[in-house]
């Protein structure tokens, strides 16, 4: 699925996830994976709303003030997040939009992003809203998210440190480099939050999308402004990208693979280039070594793309590793369907993936996490735990 962002008012984590509850994320369900979180002291609220004629979702974080909200740096929000078993996608995304707040707090005041101590940002409101909106994104499928131009105001805006400028210094610093248009508008006071900015500097591409339109949503913000305050979310397919399903069960689609011959990266840089690729949407990312010119030693990267994210991805690779040119070419694909199921087992729950064609099981395989945390807790070796979650999985699902 692909996500366009019309922010005509601006963003906020709140008026994001507004959106996305909006366009059909159950708030249930994002009040489920809030949970998991190790961190109370709020509840997520919606509301709906209808204001200058148009209909939405106003969200917003409760606190409970009788509680003390400690300030956090990025390693106490990355050990908060990556503790809570949140699904890997809506995980690896909030997590690279804290890394981006805090590269950008740290850039502001002249500090390493490990050392800046959260405020606004690092509140719990933010935590959730952030977490919320990754939650949002994967509830609703959203793939590959686009962006529109960002209202340009001036004033000022409040601030722990006091007074600052708007836009505030986080959301200029977060949204340079990037190919974000800034478009004037008559008013003052902030419009797009360091939050919002975060979350679209991390995972958007500032462009609008061709795109068959599913559904739409409208996240209100908490201002009275003498337009309607929200931003609109488009939820859509790209056109002739939907997967067709062949006779025999399984399905086809398009990809674009781009590929690299590398032989000036070290380990550690090849692989957080990895990394990156697949945060920012990579269907899938491998290195088969290679020996190039003058007996060096080298690595030829393949990246799997759907066709909206290609161009980007291939951005990526030439802004962010060593290489100077990548080849691309579309190619067609035939798939297997799968999806994850939690199962009881003797040894206690576990996660398994369920290859299909069609609606029938033809594989299983055990989560690897899962099964690592079930040996570690019984003693038992990594082999035994993986065969006997499988053996129960073969007969929860009557393949034995």
């Amino acid at each position: 699925m692909l996500g366009y962002l019309d922010l005509f008012s601006g963003a906020s984590g709140d008026m994001l996830l507004g959106a996305l509850i909006h366009a059909g994320a159950r708030l249930d369900d994002l009040r489920s994976g809030l949970a998991r979180l190790p961190l109370t002291g709020y509840t997520l609220e919606a509301d709906e709303i209808t204001d200058r004629g148009i209909h939405g979702v106003r969200a917003y974080v409760r606190l409970d003030e009788s509680l003390p909200h400690a300030r956090r740096k990025l390693a106490d929000v990355r050990t908060i997040i990556e503790a809570g078993e949140l699904p890997e996608r809506a995980r690896n995304q909030a997590l690279v939009i804290f890394q981006r707040l805090a590269e950008a707090e740290g850039a502001i005041h002249g500090i390493s992003p490990e050392e800046v101590t959260f405020h606004e940002i690092g509140a719990v409101d933010s935590i959730v809203d952030t977490v919320g909106v990754a939650l949002g994104l994967d509830v609703l499928n959203v793939d590959a998210l686009y962006c529109s131009e960002l209202p340009l105001t001036s004033g000022r805006a409040r601030s722990s440190h006091g007074p600052i400028p708007v836009p505030a210094p986080a959301t200029l610093e977060l949204l340079k480099g990037t190919s974000a248009v800034w478009r004037p508008v008559p008013g003052e006071g902030e419009l797009v939050t360091p939050t919002g900015a975060a979350v679209v500097a991390a995972l958007a591409r500032f462009e609008r999308p061709a795109m068959r339109v599913i559904a739409t949503g409208y996240g209100f913000g908490i201002r009275a402004l003498p337009w309607a305050n929200c931003l609109r979310l488009l939820v859509g397919e790209a056109p002739g990208a939907a997967p067709t399903r062949e006779p025999d069960g399984f399905e086809r689609d398009q990809v674009v693979v781009i590929e690299s011959n590398i032989d000036n990266m070290t380990g550690e840089t090849l692989g957080w280039l990895m990394e990156r690729l697949l945060e920012t949407g990579a269907l899938d990312v491998s290195y088969t070594s290679l020996q190039m010119k003058k007996n060096r030693p080298g690595a030829l990267l393949t990246v799997i793309a759907s066709p909206d994210s290609a161009d980007g991805l291939a951005e990526i690779i030439l802004r962010e590793s060593a290489t100077l040119g990548v080849r691309m070419r579309h190619s067609e694909r035939l798939i297997a369907v799968r999806r994850i199921e939690t199962i009881e087992t003797p040894l206690g729950p576990a996660r398994v993936k369920l290859k299909q064609a069609g609606e029938r099981i033809i594989a299983i395989a055990p989560e690897y996490d899962d099964v690592r945390a079930l040996a570690a807790t019984h003693g038992l070796p990594l082999v035994t735990v993986a065969a006997r979650v499988t053996d129960a999985a073969r007969r929860r699902f009557g393949l034995e």
